[in-house]
């Protein structure tokens, strides 16, 4: 059985989609640990309601990153149930060296953006006062630099004219909710290979 680790913040509703693209595909893959930053995410509560063993972990004093002793507890209780590969699904706090290294190769994030375009917080607000006409969501792998990892899938989200940060973020998080799940699925069947900076997807 694969097993994943989801780190989320907020709402939840990345984890809620993977959990239902597993279930209805009776795949064999199994999130073994749903963690929080934050006590009121409702991720937590979607994982208590599934049964998922979920904890909220003090993140300390800092608002984008964690303290070390923090991120160990992270690495610890992820090592502790033998993640292969941990999701960040809204996860809002930067990850430093320790982390990425102690599970190098094996962390991939949503990105509400067509990356490299649009790095960093509320990509969506980013790309409506760019005036660009498409953005989405990438899926790609975590390294030191934020949002710089390996692409792995990304969807495109045209922009309307009578678009709020409100209505196209909800438009991008209906493709997230598609690409992250399958990202998971390819890389658990084994049919995802890195070469530098590009990702070959295997049939």
């Amino acid at each position: 059985m694969f097993t994943i680790g989801v780190l989320a913040s907020g709402r939840g509703s990345n984890l809620k989609a993977i959990i239902d693209y597993i279930r209805a595909r009776n795949l064999p893959i199994r999130i073994g640990i749903v963690l929080s930053d934050n006590p009121s995410s409702a991720a937590l509560d979607i994982a208590r309601k599934e049964g998922i063993e979920n904890f909220f972990l003090d993140p300390g004093r800092y608002r984008t990153f964690m303290e070390p002793h923090a991120e160990k507890s992270f690495i610890e209780t992820l090592r502790q149930k033998e993640i292969d590969l941990v999701c960040l699904a809204g996860f809002m706090r930067i990850l430093k060296k320790e982390f990425i290294s102690s599970f190098e190769g094996r962390i991939i994030n949503i990105h509400p953006s067509l990356l490299p375009a649009f790095p960093g917080l509320e990509s969506w607000k980013q790309a409506l006062e760019y005036g660009v006409r498409f953005t989405g969501c990438t899926t790609h792998f975590v390294e030191h630099e934020i949002d710089s990892g390996p692409i792995i899938m990304q969807s495109v989200v045209p922009v309307m004219k009578d678009d709020t940060p409100e209505t196209l973020h909800n438009r991008i998080q209906e493709k997230e909710h598609l690409i992250f799940p399958l990202t998971i699925r390819l890389i658990s069947e084994g049919r995802i290979s890195v070469s530098g900076k590009k990702v070959y997807i295997h049939s």
